[in-house]
């Protein structure tokens, strides 16, 4: 029988903002207009656990909103998302992290947040802190951090505290080529253990090509391909040019 590891059906998800007002405007009484984006129109697929899913599109498709649905930080505004009782972290830049808090304290809390215990957090943050390679800044506020080194710690604790599913959004190659070399290998370890779930959103297809079991394609909040990723990523290829 084949078990899941996630399982989305028919998720809509929307974006509403609205356009600026001038004061006299606003003295008048006018209502702002108000504008909605449709950023996810019925996609549906499942994962089987074990698997490690690769989503490509174009700027705006959808792929970062439906990670983060998968994520929990999102909601729905229609369909489902069924995790099958798995744990979940998402590893993405300006996600997950506050700012004013250290790296230690974040990797306590971003942990706790996940469904660790503290006991289980403590007993991973030297791995944690000596695979992100930060030396002293895992005692200094986030705020103060590169984008390089925030991602290597968010790579770091995402992986060695070693969720039932991980989801990675354009993050595999930041950080200088040692790191990305590192992490690159702390993946394909990840995805040879077939108890982790991995989904990958990335611009790199190659590294999608050589990693993934299966392939989505999503144009304007749609599915328009799943399957074998050599088929699925000649046909986007073939569409971008």
């Amino acid at each position: 029988m084949t078990e899941y590891a996630i399982k989305v059906d028919d998720v809509h998800l929307s974006y509403c903002s609205q356009s600026g007002m001038s004061i006299r405007d606003i003295f008048r009484g006018k209502a702002a207009k108000k504008n909605e984006f449709q950023a996810l129109k019925g996609i549906s697929f499942s994962l089987e656990k074990g698997k490690i899913l690769g989503i490509v599109g174009k700027n705006g498709s959808g792929k970062s909103t439906l990670l983060r649905a998968i994520g929990g930080i999102f909601s729905a505004d229609k369909g489902s998302i069924d995790l099958c009782n798995n744990k979940v972290s998402l590893l993405s830049i300006g996600v997950g992290f506050d700012y004013l808090l250290t790296g230690r304290e974040n990797v306590l809390l971003s942990g706790l947040l996940t469904g660790f215990t503290k006991a289980e957090i403590m007993a991973k943050m030297d791995d944690i802190i000596e695979f992100a390679e930060i030396g002293e800044f895992i005692d200094k506020p986030v705020h103060t951090y590169s984008s390089g080194m925030y991602s290597k710690l968010a790579f770091s604790l995402a992986t060695e505290l070693n969720t039932d599913i991980l989801l990675i959004d354009e993050v595999l190659s930041v950080g200088d080529e040692k790191f990305a070399k590192k992490s690159y290998y702390r993946m394909k370890e990840l995805i040879q253990n077939k108890d982790h779930t991995v989904v990958i959103v990335s611009h790199n297809l190659q590294t999608l090509e050589d990693l993934c079991d299966e392939i989505l394609w999503i144009h304007e909040g749609e599915v328009k391909m799943l399957g074998n990723p050599e088929e699925v990523l000649r046909e986007y290829k073939q569409f971008m040019k």
